[in-house]
Protein backbone atom coordinates (compact mmCIF):
# COMPACT_ATOMS: atom_id res chain seq x y z
CA UNK A 1 0.00 0.00 0.00
CA UNK A 2 1.23 3.47 -0.81
CA UNK A 3 0.05 6.95 -0.14
CA UNK A 4 -1.74 8.29 2.89
CA UNK A 5 -5.37 8.97 3.64
CA UNK A 6 -5.60 11.22 6.67
CA UNK A 7 -8.17 9.59 8.92
CA UNK A 8 -7.24 11.65 11.97
CA UNK A 9 -9.99 12.39 14.46
CA UNK A 10 -7.95 15.35 15.71
CA UNK A 11 -6.97 18.75 14.35
CA UNK A 12 -3.39 19.55 13.35
CA UNK A 13 -3.11 21.78 16.42
CA UNK A 14 -4.20 18.97 18.75
CA UNK A 15 -1.80 16.49 17.16
CA UNK A 16 1.11 18.94 17.26
CA UNK A 17 0.53 19.76 20.94
CA UNK A 18 0.06 16.04 21.68
CA UNK A 19 3.42 15.08 20.13
CA UNK A 20 5.23 18.05 21.66
CA UNK A 21 3.94 16.90 25.05
CA UNK A 22 5.34 13.43 24.40
CA UNK A 23 8.65 14.94 23.24
CA UNK A 24 8.95 16.86 26.51
CA UNK A 25 8.32 13.62 28.39
CA UNK A 26 10.89 11.69 26.34
CA UNK A 27 13.37 14.46 27.06
CA UNK A 28 12.52 14.68 30.78
CA UNK A 29 15.26 12.26 31.88
CA UNK A 30 17.88 13.95 29.68
CA UNK A 31 18.13 11.20 27.05
CA UNK A 32 16.93 12.33 23.64
CA UNK A 33 19.45 11.62 20.90
CA UNK A 34 19.69 13.36 17.49
CA UNK A 35 18.06 10.43 15.68
CA UNK A 36 15.01 10.64 17.93
CA UNK A 37 14.86 14.40 17.42
CA UNK A 38 14.93 13.90 13.64
CA UNK A 39 12.07 11.38 13.83
CA UNK A 40 9.85 13.68 15.87
CA UNK A 41 10.67 16.73 13.77
CA UNK A 42 9.79 14.88 10.55
CA UNK A 43 6.42 13.85 11.99
CA UNK A 44 5.60 17.38 13.11
CA UNK A 45 6.66 18.93 9.82
CA UNK A 46 3.83 17.28 7.93
CA UNK A 47 0.82 19.53 7.28
CA UNK A 48 1.89 22.30 9.67
CA UNK A 49 2.74 25.93 9.14
CA UNK A 50 6.26 27.39 9.07
CA UNK A 51 5.65 29.00 12.45
CA UNK A 52 4.68 25.63 13.95
CA UNK A 53 7.79 24.01 12.51
CA UNK A 54 10.06 26.49 14.25
CA UNK A 55 8.68 25.48 17.65
CA UNK A 56 8.30 21.76 16.95
CA UNK A 57 10.70 20.60 19.64
CA UNK A 58 9.97 23.32 22.20
CA UNK A 59 8.30 22.15 25.43
CA UNK A 60 4.55 22.60 25.27
CA UNK A 61 3.18 25.25 27.61
CA UNK A 62 0.40 24.63 30.12
CA UNK A 63 -1.90 26.99 28.24
CA UNK A 64 -1.26 25.22 24.92
CA UNK A 65 -1.86 21.79 26.45
CA UNK A 66 -5.06 22.85 28.18
CA UNK A 67 -6.43 24.66 25.13
CA UNK A 68 -5.74 21.83 22.68
CA UNK A 69 -6.50 18.76 24.79
CA UNK A 70 -8.20 19.86 28.00
CA UNK A 71 -11.72 20.40 26.67
CA UNK A 72 -12.31 16.74 25.81
CA UNK A 73 -11.84 14.30 28.74
CA UNK A 74 -11.57 11.29 26.39
CA UNK A 75 -8.91 13.02 24.30
CA UNK A 76 -7.00 14.11 27.40
CA UNK A 77 -7.07 10.61 28.83
CA UNK A 78 -5.81 9.11 25.56
CA UNK A 79 -2.95 11.61 25.60
CA UNK A 80 -2.04 10.54 29.15
CA UNK A 81 -2.13 6.88 28.09
CA UNK A 82 0.38 7.53 25.32
CA UNK A 83 2.49 9.57 27.72
CA UNK A 84 2.68 6.61 30.12
CA UNK A 85 3.61 4.32 27.22
CA UNK A 86 6.42 6.66 26.13
CA UNK A 87 7.71 6.82 29.72
CA UNK A 88 7.71 3.02 29.95
CA UNK A 89 9.02 2.27 26.44
CA UNK A 90 12.68 2.20 27.53
CA UNK A 91 11.89 0.37 30.81
CA UNK A 92 13.05 3.43 32.75
CA UNK A 93 10.22 5.24 34.52
CA UNK A 94 12.25 8.06 36.03
CA UNK A 95 11.36 10.58 38.71
CA UNK A 96 11.53 13.40 36.15
CA UNK A 97 9.05 11.60 33.86
CA UNK A 98 6.76 10.88 36.79
CA UNK A 99 6.73 14.53 37.89
CA UNK A 100 5.92 15.71 34.37
CA UNK A 101 3.13 13.14 34.05
CA UNK A 102 1.60 14.34 37.31
CA UNK A 103 1.84 17.92 36.04
CA UNK A 104 0.06 16.96 32.81
CA UNK A 105 -2.73 15.43 34.89
CA UNK A 106 -3.16 18.67 36.83
CA UNK A 107 -3.19 20.83 33.69
CA UNK A 108 -5.76 18.58 32.00
CA UNK A 109 -7.89 18.10 35.12
CA UNK A 110 -7.42 14.33 35.04
CA UNK A 111 -6.90 12.01 38.02
CA UNK A 112 -6.61 8.46 36.61
CA UNK A 113 -6.55 5.93 39.45
CA UNK A 114 -4.38 3.73 37.23
CA UNK A 115 -1.51 6.21 37.53
CA UNK A 116 -1.68 6.06 41.33
CA UNK A 117 -1.48 2.27 41.16
CA UNK A 118 1.38 2.40 38.66
CA UNK A 119 3.46 4.81 40.73
CA UNK A 120 3.02 2.74 43.87
CA UNK A 121 3.79 -0.57 42.13
CA UNK A 122 6.94 0.74 40.45
CA UNK A 123 8.14 2.33 43.68
CA UNK A 124 7.66 -0.96 45.52
CA UNK A 125 9.44 -2.83 42.73
CA UNK A 126 12.39 -0.43 42.84
CA UNK A 127 12.70 -0.79 46.61
CA UNK A 128 12.37 -4.58 46.60
CA UNK A 129 14.70 -5.32 43.66
CA UNK A 130 17.49 -2.75 43.39
CA UNK A 131 19.76 -3.95 40.58
CA UNK A 132 23.14 -2.43 39.90
CA UNK A 133 23.28 -0.61 36.62
CA UNK A 134 19.49 -0.15 36.35
CA UNK A 135 17.60 3.05 37.03
CA UNK A 136 15.73 3.09 40.34
CA UNK A 137 12.84 5.56 40.07
CA UNK A 138 12.80 7.96 43.01
CA UNK A 139 9.03 8.34 43.07
CA UNK A 140 7.28 9.45 46.22
CA UNK A 141 4.76 6.80 47.35
CA UNK A 142 1.13 7.91 46.82
CA UNK A 143 -1.45 8.10 49.57
CA UNK A 144 -3.74 5.48 48.00
CA UNK A 145 -3.28 1.77 48.61
CA UNK A 146 -1.22 0.09 45.87
CA UNK A 147 -3.62 -2.84 45.67
CA UNK A 148 -6.82 -0.87 45.03
CA UNK A 149 -8.43 -2.54 42.02
CA UNK A 150 -5.92 -5.39 42.00
CA UNK A 151 -6.98 -8.57 40.23
CA UNK A 152 -6.75 -12.07 41.68
CA UNK A 153 -5.78 -14.77 39.19
CA UNK A 154 -5.87 -17.96 41.25
CA UNK A 155 -3.19 -17.51 43.93
CA UNK A 156 -1.58 -14.63 42.00
CA UNK A 157 -2.33 -11.01 42.84
CA UNK A 158 -1.84 -8.73 39.84
CA UNK A 159 -1.52 -5.27 41.39
CA UNK A 160 -1.08 -3.73 37.93
CA UNK A 161 -4.39 -5.05 36.59
CA UNK A 162 -6.08 -1.59 36.74
CA UNK A 163 -3.14 -0.12 34.83
CA UNK A 164 -3.29 -2.83 32.16
CA UNK A 165 -7.02 -2.29 31.65
CA UNK A 166 -6.60 1.50 31.49
CA UNK A 167 -3.77 1.33 28.94
CA UNK A 168 -5.57 -1.27 26.81
CA UNK A 169 -8.42 1.22 26.27
CA UNK A 170 -6.13 3.56 24.34
CA UNK A 171 -7.61 4.53 20.97
CA UNK A 172 -5.28 5.24 18.04
CA UNK A 173 -6.97 7.90 15.91
CA UNK A 174 -4.17 9.97 14.37
CA UNK A 175 -1.45 8.89 11.88
CA UNK A 176 1.28 11.08 13.37
CA UNK A 177 0.67 9.79 16.90
CA UNK A 178 0.53 6.23 15.51
CA UNK A 179 3.86 6.66 13.72
CA UNK A 180 5.51 8.05 16.83
CA UNK A 181 4.30 5.09 18.88
CA UNK A 182 5.67 2.69 16.25
CA UNK A 183 9.02 4.48 16.46
CA UNK A 184 9.42 4.67 20.23
CA UNK A 185 8.04 1.20 21.12
CA UNK A 186 10.50 -1.60 20.19
CA UNK A 187 9.11 -4.04 17.58
CA UNK A 188 10.20 -7.04 19.64
CA UNK A 189 11.59 -7.90 23.04
CA UNK A 190 15.35 -7.21 22.99
CA UNK A 191 17.44 -10.26 23.75
CA UNK A 192 18.95 -10.84 27.17
CA UNK A 193 22.68 -10.33 27.01
CA UNK A 194 25.89 -9.69 28.93
CA UNK A 195 28.16 -6.75 28.17
CA UNK A 196 31.79 -7.85 28.40
CA UNK A 197 35.18 -6.18 28.06
CA UNK A 198 38.32 -8.29 27.56
CA UNK A 199 36.39 -11.38 28.61
CA UNK A 200 35.15 -9.87 31.85
CA UNK A 201 31.43 -9.26 32.38
CA UNK A 202 30.66 -5.62 33.05
CA UNK A 203 26.88 -5.66 33.26
CA UNK A 204 23.97 -8.04 32.68
CA UNK A 205 20.97 -6.69 30.74
CA UNK A 206 17.71 -8.62 31.21
CA UNK A 207 15.25 -8.86 28.31
CA UNK A 208 12.88 -5.91 28.12
CA UNK A 209 9.84 -8.16 28.50
CA UNK A 210 11.10 -9.27 31.94
CA UNK A 211 12.21 -5.81 33.00
CA UNK A 212 9.00 -4.06 31.99
CA UNK A 213 5.85 -5.39 33.73
CA UNK A 214 3.65 -3.65 31.15
CA UNK A 215 5.47 -4.89 28.07
CA UNK A 216 2.36 -6.65 26.74
CA UNK A 217 0.46 -3.36 26.83
CA UNK A 218 3.26 -1.69 24.86
CA UNK A 219 3.21 -4.45 22.24
CA UNK A 220 -0.58 -4.29 22.02
CA UNK A 221 -0.59 -0.54 21.50
CA UNK A 222 2.11 -0.78 18.83
CA UNK A 223 0.03 -3.42 17.01
CA UNK A 224 -3.07 -1.20 17.15
CA UNK A 225 -1.04 1.70 15.79
CA UNK A 226 0.26 -0.44 12.91
CA UNK A 227 -3.23 -1.73 12.13
CA UNK A 228 -4.62 1.80 12.14
CA UNK A 229 -1.92 3.02 9.73
CA UNK A 230 -2.40 0.07 7.37
CA UNK A 231 -6.16 -0.42 7.48
CA UNK A 232 -7.53 3.08 8.10
CA UNK A 233 -4.86 5.28 6.53
CA UNK A 234 -3.62 3.06 3.70
CA UNK A 235 0.00 3.49 4.82
CA UNK A 236 2.93 1.28 3.88
CA UNK A 237 4.04 0.02 7.31
CA UNK A 238 7.03 -2.04 6.14
CA UNK A 239 9.52 0.40 7.70
CA UNK A 240 8.05 -0.24 11.16
CA UNK A 241 8.14 -4.06 11.00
Amino acid sequence: MTGTTNKSAYTNEQTTVWIRGLVALAWADGHFDPEEQAIITSLLHQDVSEAQRSSALEPVSDDELAAALGNDPHLAENFLRTAVMVALADSDYSAAEDQLLQHYCQVLGQTPEALVVLRSALQNLAEAQPLEGEMQPAIAPPDASPIDGAHHDGDHLDVLHPVREWLDHMDVQDPKVAKMLCKVIPPQCPFERDIKLFGRQLVHIPPLCKLNPLYEQLVGLRFRALSYLADDCGEDISEYI
